[in-house]
């Protein structure tokens, strides 16, 4: 990257961001100490503790990290708070689209229903929308409801998808995926695609081709990481060889959510350079750059990009068709992905 590109004035469109992954330290701090619950730091080292705790090349112990966030989403207020902040945190790093993942069934030990909780983070949605138009930096935000792999199936949790109320955009599957095939969802799979509800699936984070296999034979429209599709290429002396799998990905235009830091930190590779990005980027897959979860990974949108930039020489115009991409891939209808494309990011950019 050019050392003087103003990566935060960058338009940017995230699709795979957690809610309960990006809260502020110093706002996890304050609702645990009104909750009453324990945090394993103070508030002045908080942040470094999730990103250490994170930081251990395990997924299983990168997911307990949320034990703590998910502890302060428990009431309305508490959610429309946080959903707010992060609409708020991602607009001024120049976003401009943003999908919050989050699953519900989480957030019911106070007595919220699944439905109220939703109702809540969408109108803290709305709240940080209005902040950000009036701070000057626009964006839409949009929910996605998620079910975890390892629970059953919640039909009530897919019925808040088909309905697509309260700014909820689609369905994500998440949660531990080796293991727990997303074939165990199956029936949920059916439901939406039945009422043409979009969703995304966790695979190829994980595990390996095989669940990213089960996500593209279900239906999935995006895949949630997907980089070990990696492990369906091969090298020979002729080049590079696309095994059945990762044939369909590239082919079906099967958009890649990919978050390079948070990779690291589960293991995929020791290095941003030795990251899957590029080779996926070289042979046309459709990647797209996220932060999954920004306190844990302690970045956000432009510093990922900064990163990948580095690692492989991209440049703006590489960045803005990651970001077009990234657009063309929301969970939106298609006029309103051309509206975002031609008069925001491609003017955006053109500004810059």
């Amino acid at each position: 990257m050019a050392p003087k590109t103003d990566l935060v004035g960058l338009p940017k469109v995230v699709l795979h961001d957690h809610l309960d992954g990006g809260l502020r330290a110093a706002t996890v701090a304050e609702l645990a100490a009104e909750a009453g619950h324990a945090l394993p730091a103070g508030a002045p080292g908080l942040a470094e503790w999730f990103f250490d705790a994170a930081d251990s090349g395990s997924l299983v112990r990168y997911l307990t990290t949320f034990e703590h966030t998910v502890a302060v989403m428990q009431t309305r207020e508490q959610l429309r708070r946080v959903a707010r902040e992060w609409v708020e945190d991602l607009a001024a790093d120049g976003v401009v689209y943003g999908e919050a993942r989050w699953a519900p069934e989480q957030h019911t030990r106070l007595g919220l229903s699944l439905a109220d909780a939703v109702e809540a983070v969408g109108a803290g949605l709305a709240d940080g929308m209005a902040a950000a138009t009036a701070s000057g930096r626009p964006m839409v935000a949009r929910q996605l409801v998620t079910s975890l792999r390892h629970t059953l199936p919640n039909p009530e949790v897919v019925e808040l998808a088909v309905a697509r109320e309260h700014l909820v955009a689609g369905f994500d599957l998440a949660g531990p995926e080796d293991g727990f095939g997303p074939e165990l969802h199956a029936a949920s799979f059916a439901r939406l695609r039945e009422t043409y509800t979009p969703f995304t699936v966790h695979a190829g984070e994980a595990a390996g081709v095989a669940s990213v296999a089960g996500a593209v034979q279900l239906g999935a429209l995006r895949l949630g990481h997907g980089v070990r599709i990696a492990e369906d290429i091969t090298l020979d002396a002729s080049g590079y060889r696309l095994g059945p799998v990762a044939r369909w990905v590239l082919d079906r235009r099967i958009p890649l959510e990919v978050s390079p830091t948070s990779n690291l930190q589960t293991g995929i590779c020791a290095t941003v350079g030795e990251h899957p990005f590029g080779l996926l980027e070289r042979l046309g897959f459709v990647v797209t750059v996220n932060c999954d979860n920004r306190l844990m990974s302690r970045t956000s949108p432009s510093h990922e990009m900064g990163l990948l930039g580095d690692a492989f020489g991209y440049t703006t115009d590489d960045l803005r068709r990651f970001t077009v991409d990234a657009a063309r891939a929301a969970f939106l209808p298609h006029e309103e992905r051309e509206r975002l494309v031609a008069d925001v990011i491609e003017a955006g950019y053109a500004a810059a």
